[in-house]
């Protein structure tokens, strides 16, 4: 374990000996920390926080901190991330509250970039990337493979699906289902993001079932009602190869109480 002699770390915290702490890094009591994991100088690790292997945290975040909920009375509420994340300068992660899940997770292979803010409660999934300056409310959830553009700001118990493109200054106030590329002010949906479904190798049948998905929710004059129950009659129309998208989007679409980005 290659821990800096200015850096503090609790006795009572469980770290991996292969963990590396950086200069004047402060480690609370609770935290667990595994294998490969890489902290900076002047980050402090707190709270009930439990991270796994291989992540980086540059200087001056804040992981684990208590939530910025007023309801918030020092309940032993977690946050814990999961493996292979970069986590840039001036980041601050709060731990969640007993008024939902208790609990502020993020999966793996995410890419946080400097001044982001994870509030209490938020799930984020797995191969994300946050540009500098993402804030996140209390109790959004973000699937996997969505980029969001710097400086956006996403209200609370918002939800953003798989492989979503958010713009820049995005102010997020309904959920953004899957697979749409959206930005403006007001926040709309523009197209499909086809550049990154292809970097995620979808094939042209798939892309084409998703642009008939995207049609049908934004061209067609249909009503949401009307719109899935258009979706649901493209099953097969690639010869299935589509068919997890389309469960995808229907999925996202029956769990929505907000309202879609239109």
């Amino acid at each position: 374990m290659a821990i800096h002699p200015t850096a503090i770390v609790d006795p009572a915290a469980e770290l991996d000996s292969s963990v590396e702490v950086g200069a004047y890094s402060l480690i609370g009591p609770h935290v667990k920390i595994a294998a490969g994991t890489k902290v900076g100088p002047h980050v402090v690790i707190e709270g009930h926080t439990t991270i796994g292997r291989d992540n980086t945290f540059f200087q001056f975040s804040s992981i684990g901190a208590a939530n910025q909920d007023k309801k918030y009375g020092g309940e032993p509420t977690t946050l814990v991330i999961g493996d292979r994340n970069t986590v840039r300068e001036f980041c601050t992660l709060n731990i969640g509250t007993v008024q939902d899940r208790g609990e502020t997770r993020i999966g793996d292979d995410n890419w946080i970039m400097a001044y982001c803010h994870i509030a209490h409660d938020t799930v984020i999934g797995n191969q994300n990337t946050l540009a500098n300056g993402v804030t996140f409310a209390g109790h959004v959830t973000v699937g996997d493979w969505v980029t969001i553009g710097g400086l956006s700001g996403i209200l609370q118990r918002m939800r953003i699906g798989d492989h979503a493109m958010i713009g820049f200054q995005a102010h997020v106030a309904h959920d953004v289902p899957p697979f749409m590329t959206v930005d403006g002010n007001p926040l709309a949906a523009r197209a499909v993001n086809v550049v990154g479904l292809k970097r995620r190798d979808f094939s042209a049948e798939r892309i084409g079932v998703v642009r008939q998905i995207y049609k049908l929710l934004y061209r067609s004059g249909y009503t949401l009602d009307e719109a899935r129950a258009a979706i649901e009659a493209l099953r097969g129309s690639d010869g299935g190869a589509a068919d997890g998208d389309i469960d995808n989007m229907l999925t996202f679409l029956a769990a929505s109480t907000r309202g879609i980005v239109r």
